[in-house]
Parts: structure tokens; sequence; C-alpha cells
């Protein structure tokens, strides 16, 4: 787990070397969304009310430090990823913040749906970060869109 954070730290540092892309931004929650399939299985299914909250909790609390700390930027003629400081430490902190969750709540629950409320907290705290990249992305074409002045 702590490589898999460690890797998904240097990919999202070196982001910013090229051009970002709509396609680059809404792809990971396509692709992340065919884990649902999980949930055909029954050992992995868990109450919706659980379900809901894992997802509340990625949108509402893991989300935000992404959002924050993620930033576009026009260079170069292309929109670029800005490089933040605190984005890998954010990640590290969202990462320990998931481990911990993750040791308690397994006391509790089965290790198939402790996985599955993780992934719909994952899954809630991607979307909105995401659609805000989507947000910043789209205002700063449109502010480098060339304006037609005939008419």
């Amino acid at each position: 787990m702590v490589v898999m954070a460690l890797l998904a730290v240097f990919v999202r540092s070196r982001a910013g070397s090229k051009p970002i892309t709509v396609s680059s931004i809404v792809m990971p929650p396509i692709g992340m969304s065919t884990g649902f399939l999980m949930f055909a299985l029954p050992f992995f299914r868990i109450p919706l009310a659980w379900a809901g909250s894992a997802f509340l909790a990625g949108l509402l609390l893991f989300s935000y430090p992404l959002i924050r700390s993620s930033r576009l930027e026009r260079r170069s003629g292309g929109i670029y990823v800005k490089r933040s400081k605190s984005f890998a430490l954010v990640l590290l902190i969202l990462l320990a913040l998931r481990l911990g969750l993750h040791e308690y709540i397994e006391r509790f629950v089965s290790i198939p749906q402790t996985g599955a409320l993780f992934f719909i907290l994952a899954f809630g705290m991607i979307v909105p970060w995401r659609a805000a990249m989507l947000r910043q992305y789209i205002r700063l074409q449109a502010r480098s869109e060339p304006k037609d002045t005939r008419n």
C-alpha cells in the first residue's frame, strides 16, 4: 500500500510536465467505476446506508484537500497541472487516514466488505476532485479561446 502511494505521488508529480486533456481528467473515475462490478458477488455487498456514508465521507472530507491542492494553469499554449508542494503531503496524509480507518473498520466487518467500503470512499473522493479539475480546465480553455468579432 505504501509503495502504491509513493508511486501515485511520483506519477502526480510528473503530471505537470505534459499538457492535460479532458480525457486525462475524466478517464480515472470512468476506469475506476468498473470496480462496482465487485458488488455482483454477495460477499462484497454492504448495506446502502454504509455505502452512502462512505461515499459522503469521500465527497465531503477526503476530496476537499485534493481539490484545494490541485490547480491548473495555462503555459506554452497548453493547460498543465500546476505543481503543488502540498499535494504529496496531502496524498500521504489521506493514505495514513485511510489506513487507520481501514484497520479500525476491519474489526467490525469482513475484509471484502471493508474493501467495498473503501472503494466507495475512494470513488466519492475522486469524482468531485476530477469534476473540479474539469471545471478549471473548461474555464481556462474558455478564457484562451479567441473571440469571434465578426457579426
